[in-house]
């Protein structure tokens, strides 16, 4: 079995500040996130880390603040890359599709925020450009929305359209303690 790349995307310390002001949905999903990284790095799996660079001049997320700064559990170790990038997508402007490349194509495993923003797009755009993409819904959040009349959709609802959305046409949906499970007894066969 070709061991899979976990791909974490955006688990930045500036999601505390916007979570600070704006709900979100599934507090569980940093330590969702963490199992998985656990587990990643026992089985000695490829991790990469995607990190946002806001070009905004307010952003939390802009280099130099501590909001750009990766959540504690998700500090990178000795040969994990961090992925850089200033747009939604992990795939623009940065050398992911390579390093994927160089690792021979392997099952791509997304976990990460905001689910409708950041990890949609990459989902989407790893997709098309040909890789077997696997969202772990229950490790990804995102906040509540404002519809353009002024109606916030919840959280539960955004995370829910986009899980929905992604599912089958762009990714394999399932949770992190399934997948863990399937891979084990995988590696065991």
């Amino acid at each position: 079995m070709k061991a899979p790349v976990l791909l974490l995307i955006d688990y930045q310390k500036g999601f505390d500040v916007i979570a600070a002001r704006v709900r979100r949905n599934n507090i569980e999903a940093e330590a969702r996130a963490l199992a998985l990284l656990t587990f990643w790095r026992e089985k000695g799996w490829p991790v990469i880390h995607v990190r946002h660079d806001s070009q905004e001049p307010q952003s939390p997320f802009r280099p130099g603040q501590i909001g750009n700064q990766p959540m504690s559990f998700a500090m990178e170790q000795e040969g994990e890359p961090v992925v850089r990038k200033s747009v939604n997508s992990a795939f623009i402007g940065t050398d992911l599709a390579e390093r994927l490349d160089t690792l021979g194509r392997p099952d791509v495993v997304v976990a990460g925020v905001t689910t409708d923003h950041c990890v949609s797009t990459t989902v989407r755009m790893g997709a098309n450009l040909g890789y077997a993409m696997t969202l772990i819904e229950d490790a990804c959040f995102t906040f509540d929305r404002e519809a353009p009349n002024g109606t916030v959709v919840p959280a539960d609802m955004v995370h829910a359209a986009h899980v929905a959305s992604l599912n089958g046409e762009f990714a394999r949906v399932t949770t992190a303690a399934e997948l863990m499970r399937e891979l084990e007894a995988r590696a065991e066969q």
